[in-house]
């Protein structure tokens, strides 16, 4: 796919980094000179524009991309000028970054496809891997619900995984399971890289170190930890 980000701060250049290294197209845009030459070099192209000037804004090939993301975060009002003249310009699928409430609820407004709030989500995230413990890492999927990757509890070692009942006893769905394996790479270094299990193998049993990855709510994980505290 082809990317316009359009802000190129620590998010917006993460992002295209990322994408770019997913294999896809990403064209950058910001207002600084020195932020567009330190990421030029990472992605397709760069351009040195002030996306609230209608006609600097308009030179950009807006419709030639699947996608434009503003990820004008810190200030406030380019952003939603920007993200305006986007919609004035016939622009289908924008995507926009919130710093705040005020931000996300007149980008609601605007009635983009999406907004994208990366610092709440984050701190969302982390405060609640800190409520369940050091052990679990969470994404937030819906209110209290989330994808929960945690070790496997010590109760379950040596049980088959065919004998699992995580979603009868505790309403948690496995989504899969991962074991902790020693690999040596072309140098003779040994390093330990996570991989995925078949659950569909009768007599596969739980090993010390497995990692688990389920859905559930954040009560429906305590109980587990309860249980096998």
């Amino acid at each position: 796919m082809r990317y316009l980000i359009i802000g190129l701060g620590i998010y917006g250049s993460n992002l295209a980094k990322d994408l770019t290294a997913m294999g896809h197209e990403v064209i950058g845009a910001d207002r600084s000179a020195i932020i567009v030459d330190s990421i030029k070099e990472y992605i397709s192209t760069a351009y040195i524009v002030d996306s609230t000037d209608e006609g600097a804004l308009g030179g950009l090939p807006l419709l030639g991309v699947d996608l434009v993301i503003v990820a004008i975060g810190e200030n406030f009002g380019a952003s939603i000028k920007t993200v305006a003249l986007l919609k004035k310009f016939g622009v289908k699928h924008i995507y926009a970054r919130a710093a705040d409430d005020l931000h996300y609820s007149i980008l609601e407004g605007l009635q983009i496809d999406r907004i994208i709030t990366p610092e709440q989500r984050a701190a969302r995230d982390l405060s609640m891997e800190m409520a369940l413990g050091h052990q679990a890492q969470v994404l937030a999927v819906a209110p209290d619900y989330y994808a929960i990757r945690f070790g496997v509890p010590d109760m379950y070692v040596g049980t088959l995984y065919s004998r699992l009942q995580l979603m009868k006893d505790y309403d948690l769905k496995l989504i899969c399971a991962c074991r902790p394996v020693r690999r040596r790479n072309l140098l003779g270094i040994e390093s330990t890289r996570l991989e995925p299990l078949n659950l569909d193998e009768s007599d596969l049993k739980i090993e010390s170190g497995d990692i688990l990855l389920c859905y559930g709510s954040r009560q429906s994980y305590f109980r587990l930890i309860a249980h096998s505290s």
